[in-house]
C-alpha cells in the first residue's frame, strides 16, 4: 500500500527551522555548562576544567561562528590550545594529557632541582623493569 503522505516543500522548511532551533538550544546549553564550569573552577580539584571543556565541545559542534573563531585562535596560538584540541577529539587520552600538562606547568614554575614528575616516572619504570627481569 503506498504512503498517504505527500512530500511537500514546507516539510524541508519545517525541518530546517527545527534544526536551527535545536542547534540554538544546544549552543545556549553549552554556554550554560561553560558558565557552570567557571563557577566551580575555584573549588579544590580539577572539577571546573572538564566541565568547561564539555561545554566548549557542545558549543563548537553546534555553532559555525564559534568553530571559525576557535580555528582562528588555534592558528594564532597553537601551543596554548593544543591541550583543548586533544580533549575535543573523539577518544581523548585524558591521563596522558594530564601528565604532559603537569610537566609543562612544572617546567614553567619550578626550578630544575624541585621537579618531581620525571623522576617519579623513571623510578616507576625502573621498578617495572626490575620486576620483569626478576
Amino acid at each position: 500500500m503506498p504512503s498517504l503522505r505527500v512530500y511537500r516543500a514546507t516539510d524541508d522548511l519545517a525541518r530546517e527551522v527545527a534544526n536551527r532551533i535545536r542547534r540554538f538550544g544546544l549552543v545556549v546549553l553549552g554556554f550554560a555548562v561553560i558558565g557552570l564550569g567557571i563557577l566551580i573552577a575555584p573549588l579544590p580539584g580539577p572539577g571546573g576544567i572538564p566541565v568547561i571543556v564539555v561545554g566548549l565541545m557542545i558549543v563548537l559542534r553546534n555553532s559555525f561562528k564559534a568553530r571559525r573563531q576557535f580555528v582562528r585562535l588555534n592558528r594564532a596560538y597553537p601551543r596554548t590550545l593544543y591541550p583543548i584540541r586533544r580533549l575535543l577529539r573523539r577518544d581523548p587520552e585524558v591521563v596522558s594529557l594530564f601528565y604532559h600538562q603537569t610537566l609543562r606547568v612544572e617546567r614553567l614554575l619550578l626550578p630544575k632541582r624541585l621537579r618531581w614528575m620525571k623522576a617519579l616516572r623513571r623510578r616507576l619504570a625502573g621498578r617495572r623493569w626490575a620486576a620483569a627481569a626478576g
